[in-house]
């Protein structure tokens, strides 16, 4: 069964965002002063009480987008609206009453409600008055009852005042539901701008998720998309495209960008998409550095892979990629057209098995049998007079495999042998297209030597 669906409906400025933020408990919708912001729909899990819902940020109501989206905007916030089983229709205290907020009244009242769809319930819409900062503007929240929605809740996104009661209300409107059902893998989809990241989002969520323009920088906030394949529930992350930094104009791309490093931080596997039709270009190549140092799994989607008209063999571009993105040798790729849905299956099945790889644990006799194969061929060069030794090691973690060598002095083992025995453990144990991480301790009590 779906969650229901609660919608933040208004016109810009009002606190959308920073209720969004409010009720869910954390920051999750990028808050700027400056309209139009947010553009796609940005939704959360919350949970109050007994009950489950799926929260939705919205662009602004009669927003005038700089970029010339306003209509996509707009479709994205009437998707939000016909699937709400309830709307919170948010005004500036601090502002009055205007003529948008009229507007945005009417709209809400013409709008036609979604079919019932085994479970759903007829739209029902409660009035916020948002920016109640001090007890001076209480009384000033009264006029908003003109719009026809009954007296509005007094809430300070900002302060977090009527928080509770506001959630209170929203869960007295709805049934208890079940617990919205934990991803079973996190996806980020990263990669440069207008390589068809938010394409290839809407292709696995098989709906209009997500604007999809050629204009760049469409995308600001990260986009948390829920979807499901063969009975499975997966998330899929759609983030801001990356730019040089001395090329970020402004706090909202700055706030973009920094998106994007939290999406790679939480996700499972991460896609770097590329467009097959460009040169891999240094922006990509510092994508694929923080995806490593993240240690983050990873797929090298080669995206619009039908624009090479044949014209280039798969093997051909595998070399291609590994010598311009050197760190990411160890990621498998996947060629797809997400415009088209090809290969999308073939893409989720790759993550899921790599997901699963990254959370193997090694059989100490396997372990011991590695360590075993590289101190006999893989010593590190002598510095000074005291020869490095590997003593054992152990597993201590999993996604990523992180293991623990014990050594009688890590000061003995330069960085590059380190990162070179990371690259032993992938070829020797079977992590061979995931990343490792290795941590060396001085054992206390060693044997003479």
């Amino acid at each position: 069964m779906k969650l229901p669906i609660v919608a933040i409906i208004g016109r810009p400025n009002v606190g959308k965002s920073s209720l969004l933020n409010c009720l869910a408990g954390e920051r999750i919708s990028i808050v700027e002063s400056t309209p139009g912001v947010t553009r796609d729909r940005v939704s959360t899990i919350v949970q109050h009480q007994d009950v489950n819902f799926e929260l939705v940020d919205t662009g602004g109501i009669g927003i005038v987008d700089r970029d010339d989206l306003s209509e996509h905007i707009d479709q994205q916030i009437r998707i939000a609206i016909h699937g709400a089983s309830i709307v919170l229709f948010v005004v500036d205290v601090r502002d009055g009453l205007v003529p948008l907020d009229h507007e945005v009244a009417r709209r809400l009242r013409h709008e036609p409600l979604r079919p019932d769809e085994g479970g759903s319930f007829p739209r029902r819409v409660i009035l916020v008055a948002n920016k109640v900062d001090e007890p001076k503007f209480e009384p000033d929240a009264a006029e908003f009852a003109r719009l026809g929605f009954g007296e509005p809740f007094l809430v300070s996104a900002h302060q977090e005042f009527g928080r509770t009661d506001l959630l209170d209300r929203i869960a007295s409107e709805l049934p208890p539901t079940l617990e919205a059902p934990e991803p079973e893998m996190k996806l980020a989809v990263v990669g440069r701008q207008n390589v068809g990241k938010s394409t290839l989002v809407n292709a696995l969520a098989e709906e209009e998720r997500v604007i999809v323009s050629e204009i760049p920088g469409t995308t600001r906030d990260a986009v948390d998309v829920r979807f499901e394949r063969d009975g499975h529930t997966f998330l899929v992350i759609d983030t801001a495209g990356r730019k040089k930094r001395t090329k970020v104009k402004d706090s909202i791309e700055y706030f973009s960008q920094v998106r994007t490093a939290a999406a790679i931080a939480r996700c499972d596997v991460a896609f770097l998409v590329l467009d097959a039709a460009a040169e891999i270009s240094k922006i990509d190549k510092h994508i694929g550095d923080e995806i490593v140092q993240q240690k983050k799994p990873c797929i090298i989607a080669v995206n619009k892979w039908d624009l090479t008209q044949g014209k280039v063999a798969t093997g051909a571009y595998a070399e291609y990629a590994a010598d311009r993105l050197k760190g990411l040798g160890y990621a498998p790729l996947c060629f797809l057209t997400a415009k088209e849905g090809r290969n999308l299956q073939g893409a989720v099945d790759l993550a899921k098995h790599l997901f699963k790889k990254a959370q193997h644990r090694v059989g100490t006799g396997e372990l011991n049998r590695t360590i075993d194969v590289i101190r006999d061929r893989y010593q590190p060069p002598m510095r000074g007079t005291k020869p490095p030794r590997i003593y054992y090691g152990t597993q201590v973690a999993t996604a990523p495999p992180t293991f623990v060598l014990f050594v009688n002095d890590p000061a003995l083992f330069p960085k590059e042998y380190v990162r070179s025995l990371e690259n032993r453990f992938r070829e020797l144990l079977p992590f061979s297209e995931i990343p490792v991480r290795i941590f060396l301790r001085r054992r206390e009590s060693s044997p003479r030597e």
